[in-house]
């Protein structure tokens, strides 16, 4: 019974580290103002007909702040490139010299701003749904314990140490959005 209660414990906090990471992955996704490779994460390119994550037919990187630079490891690839980045809808325009596509990252309006803002508390409302989620499912599988004869204080342990759990990867979630939120609306 007692490894069943720690197996369950164990997998709750995985449970948690994915929504965490989920939320690490959507929120590098987010525009700040600043160029970030991984706003292209999603964009995907024609490569002799299959559709292939750019990354994969590039090196990406800033050479600055406010520019990414696509480096196609093959030169027929820039056309494809372009098209793709227009076709990811990601408000960026794509620029090339016939070797590397740049793209020039604007600076972020202030109702632009606000948007992102409100699409980053989304996110993290996602997160704690995932991390509370987790923990209701725990708290189910506990009670099935509890029936088939866990002791109860070894239950109201397992849930004092869930609700730990859950506090603790909240808390993440809340640190999270506050620095996103706070380099969105540093100009």
């Amino acid at each position: 019974m007692e490894d069943d209660v720690q197996i369950l414990i164990e997998s709750t906090k995985e449970k948690m580290q994915k929504a965490i990471d989920h939320l690490d992955h959507e929120l590098g996704k987010i525009r700040a103002g600043k160029a970030n490779p991984r706003m292209l994460d999603d964009v995907m390119v024609e490569y002799y007909g299959t559709m292939t994550p750019l990354q994969q037919v590039a090196s990406i990187n800033t050479p600055d702040p406010r520019t990414i630079a696509i480096q196609p490891w093959e030169k027929g690839m820039i056309q494809p490139i372009e098209k793709a980045i227009m076709n990811a809808n990601l408000g960026l325009n794509p620029d090339n010299n016939g070797e590397i596509v740049r793209i020039n990252v604007p600076p972020l309006t202030e109702e632009r701003r606000q948007d992102l803002v409100k699409h980053v508390k989304k996110e993290g409302e996602e997160a704690r749904i995932s991390i509370r989620n987790a923990r209701r499912e725990t708290n189910d599988e506990l009670k099935k314990l509890k029936k088939d004869g866990l002791p109860e204080d070894m239950e109201k342990d397992a849930e004092d140490q869930v609700q730990k759990l859950t506090d603790k990867f909240t808390k993440k979630v809340e640190e999270m959005l506050e620095k996103k939120e706070k380099d969105i609306m540093t100009v």
